[in-house]
């Protein structure tokens, strides 16, 4: 356990930002709107939180509630905005109608990332076939993790897929990170560690008072000792 895990939190704005730095959090992912699950942020606070905080952001590219890309014509002009705006790492990740990955869809984007480093979200979740479709993926440029908590229902029912996932790293097709995330709790910790896992996810975990507060540094800092093994 000598290499340190990362902890990814979820921040809407520069305060948040700030505040997850200041707990001990390696990277950021931003969003807005967090009643339809975390929406593409604007310009204005990818360039405002890249000014105020010097660790990685991954900003969302997500337009609406659900995991259809929608018109992915919108989804491209919003990846090339934070793209030009500097945006240098992503999160994204679109299913058709039948909980396949929308391969159409998540190739279009990426050819605009210029290379740039993303994340699959949770639609993995909620895929048909979370193996057919790590492997459609496996080639694509800058795909370097998956945000997942093995299941659409959280981590709880999750765990066993989680652990299955983690003793494959480095088979094709699960070469990714696994980040974990989605109903994660404290007690979850000690034994994804234990199975090699190395990348954990938060939001409302950060946030003890709930969504309409910022996150709370000292909420960050206790999950940067429990990542750490303390």
């Amino acid at each position: 356990m000598s290499k340190r895990a990362l902890l990814e939190v979820i921040a809407l704005d520069v305060e948040d930002a700030v505040a997850a730095q200041a707990g001990g959090a390696d990277r950021l992912e931003l969003v807005t709107d967090m009643a339809a699950d975390g929406l593409t942020p604007t310009v204005a606070t990818v360039t405002g939180i890249r000014g105020a905080v010097d660790i990685p952001v991954r900003a969302m590219l997500r337009l609406s509630d659900g995991f259809g890309a929608g018109e992915v014509a919108r989804v491209v002009r919003a990846a090339r905005e934070l793209r030009d705006a500097g945006a240098e790492e992503f999160v994204l990740g679109f299913l058709d109608t039948a909980g396949e990955v929308d391969l159409r869809a998540v190739e279009q984007v990426v050819g605009v990332l210029d290379g740039c480093r993303w994340t699959f979200h949770r639609a993995i979740d909620h895929a048909a076939d979370r193996d057919a479709l790590r492997k459609q993926l496996a080639d694509l440029p800058g795909l370097d993790t998956y945000l997942t908590a093995g299941s659409a229902a959280g981590v709880d029912e999750g765990l066993p897929v989680l652990l299955a996932e983690a003793a494959r790293a480095g088979e094709p097709g699960y070469e990714q990170r696994l980040l974990v995330g989605g109903g994660l709790r404290l007690e979850h910790v000690p034994r994804l560690r234990a199975a090699g896992v190395d990348a954990f996810h938060i939001g409302g975990a950060a946030r003890p008072r709930g969504w309409e507060v910022p996150v709370s540094a000292e909420a960050v800092r206790e999950w940067r000792r429990a990542v750490d093994g303390g």
